[in-house]
């Protein structure tokens, strides 16, 4: 489904939370302007006065829609799922609805805030931790969370091709860019056949495909 109204996507080609979020713009048929904020370059224009005001976290994604600022993917998922109602993001049961929220969060409220770029940059500059000591702490949290989502998929009836059934739900779009930085991050997935598997089918489907880091505009 197209909508006639302009969106707005401040992101990075590198940052999982906007990459979730670029899948679900795809998944909804959502077309959108992608606004590049590199997060590096001359110390990260995510700081700059412009960006700070539209987002006082200083953190991408922020999704601009109707003239109003976003934050965070997956409110901003959320949104999209009550403007542009199908596909669904989240199923229409309760517990599965429940279930699905739990897979979510297991990878963006457990996970991904460990090794986020400021996370990694504050443990180098205030604790001077080396290359080796920072690779540690990254498999460290990733293989943690990793090995408990691929035991809670395991011990369901409900997953499938998906975290959760047959079609992508927001754990798979949480999923997707996490497998994206553990491979970035060179770790071991071998012990993990189902979440790998749910990677190959996943973006094997356009909106994921697209929705790449190598496929961004503002690509490295």
């Amino acid at each position: 489904m197209n909508t006639p109204d302009t969106f707005q996507l401040y992101t990075y080609w590198r940052s999982s939370a906007a990459y979730r979020v670029r899948i679900g713009l795809n998944l909804k048929g959502i077309a959108y302007q992608s606004l590049p904020v590199h997060l590096v370059r001359d110390g990260g224009e995510q700081h700059l006065p412009d960006y700070q005001a539209r987002n006082p976290q200083e953190l991408v994604p922020t999704l601009v829609h109707r003239g109003q600022a976003i934050t965070q993917s997956l409110a901003i998922l959320e949104y999209l799922d009550d403007i542009v109602p199908t596909p669904a993001l989240l199923p229409a049961a309760p517990l599965a609805r429940a279930r699905v929220r739990a897979q979510a969060l297991l990878v963006a409220c457990d996970i991904h805030p460990l090794n986020n770029l400021r996370v990694l940059q504050y443990l180098k500059t205030e604790h001077q931790a080396d290359e080796s000591a920072v690779s540690h702490w990254i498999a460290q949290w990733i293989h943690k969370g990793f090995g408990a989502l691929e035991a809670l998929i395991a011990q369901s009836g409900e997953s499938g091709l998906c975290c959760h059934g047959d079609t992508p739900t927001l754990a798979d779009l949480c999923l997707i860019p996490q497998l994206y930085n553990a491979r970035r991050f060179q770790l071991d997935l071998s012990a993990y056949p189902r979440l790998r598997a749910i990677e190959q089918h996943c973006l094997s489907l356009p909106a994921f495909d697209l929705a790449r880091p190598e496929n961004q505009p503002d690509a490295a």
